[in-house]
């Protein structure tokens, strides 16, 4: 899981590096998707195990992609704007939308302490992007939105888990986010020098990878013992702000970050002991 969070972190370190250099990030968005489709064609074209494209939920495929694709492109372009520990830490906040969005599209029921944590997690992004204030920034909306795409994506793929295979759903999100950006940056098209291209082509296969060892991940440990190593990214995004744009963050974006990270691995540990007292339940149940 570190592994996958610095791959994830240079990935977002060459994004904010190409918008400095004047590339719409609708068009990074795009040739970051055009490399994640080229890097999982084989596996299309070879279709081991079956036709990988095969689904029996093509809506919530389409939907997840479409989660993925704002997700991303809404983080961009908030880089071009944001110190990028300031939009990592704000795009933290995906974790509490995750407890929303179950209420509303899988009918779990949250606890008390479990919105408590939420509301502390909400806190934490006001002290990062400090609204009414000189340092304010209206982009600082941008990262979350791009929260609530991920989010959204996040509970859309327990929908569809133990139906597709986790190979479909990456093919499926690859595609969809292709295509939906092909008929955007058509709009936003800069002609880039091959130094951006060959960037770009890094954005999207440290992208890719970093998203392939979650998967990896995720097959060895639950969520909730992963969670606090992906809070590790910070420290990534941290250390290349600063050795890339000479960015450090502010007192009040670490405060705030800490108050999400405390936020975020709380409700991951109570998803934890929900888990537990499920399985509990299931074991005691007659016949079981």
């Amino acid at each position: 899981m570190i592994a996958s969070t610095v791959f994830l972190a240079c990935s977002d370190a060459l994004a904010k590096y190409l918008t400095r250099t004047g590339l719409p990030p609708v068009e990074i968005a795009w040739i970051r998707f055009l490399v994640y489709v080229a890097i999982m064609l084989p596996a299309i074209l070879m279709g081991r195990g079956g036709n990988v494209l095969a689904t029996r939920r093509p809506g919530i495929q389409v939907l997840r992609g479409i989660g993925l694709v704002a997700s991303s492109l809404f983080f961009i372009w908030g880089l071009s704007y944001l110190p990028i520990a300031e939009a990592s830490a704000t795009a933290f906040i995906a974790p509490m939308f995750v407890t929303c969005l179950s209420i509303l599209m899988l009918s779990e029921k949250v606890g008390v302490r479990r919105w408590i944590a939420t509301t502390v997690g909400l806190i934490g992004v006001l002290i990062v992007v400090r609204p009414g204030t000189s340092a304010f920034h209206p982009a600082a909306f941008f990262p979350i939105v791009s929260a609530l795409g991920w989010a959204f994506a996040l509970v859309l793929t327990r929908q569809i888990a133990g139906v597709d295979r986790p190979v479909t759903t990456m093919a499926w999100s690859a595609i969809v986010g292709l295509v939906l950006l092909s008929g955007l940056v058509p709009f936003f098209w800069v002609a880039p020098t091959w130094q951006q291209v060959g960037i770009g082509v890094l954005i999207g296969a440290s992208s890719t990878l970093g998203h392939w060892i979650v998967v990896l991940a995720y097959r060895h440990a639950d969520a909730s013992v992963l969670a606090p190593f992906t809070y590790s990214q910070l420290v990534w995004v941290s250390l290349l702000g600063f050795i890339m744009f000479a960015e450090i963050p502010d007192r009040w974006t670490v405060l705030g970050a800490s108050i999400i990270i405390c936020s975020g691995l709380y409700i991951a540990h109570r998803e934890r002991i929900r888990k537990a007292q499920m399985r509990d339940t299931l074991e005691r149940a007659p016949g079981a």
